[in-house]
């Protein structure tokens, strides 16, 4: 498996969160991780980027946590971030930035980053 360095867009300091349960899946397997929250700190000892326009790395692959209205209003900066990959997780269903995002030559995928690492498909 390549290392990557993937964005969680909407990572939460909660456990139970499916974003925070990325977050520590990914660290646990070796990728480089960006939590994305302009509210917390940090999360699992990770500094947190509080907006995309901070992220100065590659991007391999952006995973949304966020719904389609928090979505929305970053289309334009998830563009100019140019991921490799989009993962838009359950409940982050966004037509209008998976029509960006294609157009722009960026894979999206619809899909759960949880069940991704788990059945080594990430």
């Amino acid at each position: 498996m390549r290392r990557q360095t993937v964005v969680v867009l909407g990572a939460s300091p909660k456990a139970e969160r499916y974003s925070n349960q990325a977050v520590r899946h990914l660290l646990d397997l070796g990728h480089t991780v960006l939590p994305v929250n302009p509210a917390v700190a940090s999360i699992w000892g990770l500094a947190c980027v509080k907006q995309l326009l901070d992220i100065q790395e590659l991007v391999d692959t952006l995973t949304v946590y966020v719904g389609k209205k928090r979505s929305d209003l970053m289309i334009d900066d998830i563009l100019a971030l140019k991921p490799q990959r989009l993962i838009l997780n359950p409940g982050a269903e966004n037509e209008a930035l998976q029509t960006a995002a294609e157009q722009a030559g960026i894979e999206v995928v619809l899909g759960c980053t949880l069940v991704m690492l788990k059945t080594q498909q990430f």
